[in-house]
């Protein structure tokens, strides 16, 4: 028999829950209060070494926000709601959900901040820019929408992926425009890396540099039907491709190149050779994820689902939490936001479990 005989069958024959993807979920969605509270409390020099460099470059780079837009992409391929316009409609509503978040951690808590400090430079100057930035739910719910275009038109996955391609090499040629309108920039930066002399652009995650993580994710989980012995398929697969991404992502955190290199913007206004390597880090993190659930009991993952059901409100919660306290608590009644390594890991340990445990209320009130 044929070793691809023996991975894959013609049917779709895994089609029950990969609680691989569900532990991949919930590790991200822990670890996005301590990623924040990180880039909120410490220096620029701060976040450089130790503790701060391992939550903001490493654990907040490749390990973060390119799995969460992969496994949605796996996602899209095992959810019952899968037409084209349930798809389209679940990525408006992600999109303005994007919008309202950036209200409630941004205008509202900013608001009162002015209102009671006076401080306009700490408060109302970067305004304009935050509540109309492209954080990562409005680019999923931008995404989503493509991709629910993609599946109307019944493109086959290679093509899918090839769009992707000559997305993100265009992304990667247009990186850092500036087309001098703090509008034209913020708005722009939607589709392409943009960033001003000001430094005051937040073009986070621009859809033609980062779209090849929900289309590669939706192409692996097509593929991810139809295994077989998903034991032999993630040993042939995620095995030499975390190998890749370990080589790959060492030269470059020693030489300080590429999304490691100096600047927010390495990272959000990812390169082609990053998004590669990335997508080699997620492949193998879900191999390792899916053999972490064959070892331990199926029990414990019960808490794995149940966080996994709720990403976007733990999402929410958590960055309004990180607003609120940092930005307008702690800054208002210490008049700095910087805090010690440990301090950090304790606040983003306190807030990422308040926002899992709030979470599941949030959805059944937004259910009713």
């Amino acid at each position: 028999m044929k070793l691809r005989d023996k991975i894959f069958s013609k049917d779709e024959i895994n089609t029950s829950r990969q609680w691989e993807l569900d532990l991949a979920r919930a590790f991200i969605i822990f670890c996005l209060a301590l990623i924040h509270v990180t880039i909120e409390c410490t220096t620029d020099e701060g976040l450089c070494s130790g503790i701060p460099y391992l939550f903001d470059t490493v654990i907040g780079g490749p390990f973060s926000a390119p799995m969460y837009m992969f496994v949605m992409g796996v996602g899209m391929c095992y959810t019952r709601k899968n037409t084209p316009m349930e798809h389209f409609l679940r990525g408006v509503k992600i999109f303005a959900v994007g919008y309202v978040l950036n209200i409630c951690r941004f205008l509202i808590p900013y608001s009162i901040g002015y209102w009671i400090t006076g401080d306009y430079a700490k408060y109302i100057e970067p305004l304009l820019y935050k509540v109309l930035c492209n954080d990562i739910l409005t680019f999923a719910g931008l995404a989503m929408m493509l991709m629910a275009l993609f599946i109307k038109l019944k493109l086959p996955n290679l093509v899918m992926i090839a769009i992707a391609t000559v997305m993100c090499a265009f992304g990667t040629l247009l990186n850092g425009v500036d087309v001098v309108s703090p509008l034209g920039n913020i708005f722009l930066g939607y589709l392409i890396g943009t960033e001003d002399a000001a430094g005051m652009v937040l073009s986070d995650f621009p859809i033609l540099n980062w779209m090849m993580f929900p289309v590669c994710g939706y192409a692996f989980g097509t593929m991810l039907k139809h295994v077989k012995d998903k034991k032999l398929f993630y040993l042939i697969f995620s095995l030499p491709a975390i190998i890749i991404a370990i080589v790959y992502f060492a030269l470059g955190i020693y030489h300080e190149v590429g999304m490691f290199g100096e600047g927010q913007n390495c990272y959000y206004h990812m390169i082609f050779p990053d998004v590669l390597a990335s997508l080699c880090l997620t492949v193998g993190m879900i191999g390792i994820y899916y053999f972490i659930w064959k070892v331990f009991p199926k029990k414990m993952f019960y808490v794995a689902w149940t966080i996994s059901e709720n990403i976007t409100e733990v999402y929410f919660i958590h960055w309004v939490l990180v607003s609120f306290v940092v930005n307008l608590f702690m800054y208002i009644i210490r008049g700095t936001t910087i805090l010690t390594p440990w301090q950090v890991v304790a606040l983003g340990t306190a807030i990422s479990i308040v926002s899992i445990v709030l979470a599941p209320y949030c959805t059944k009130r937004k259910g009713r």
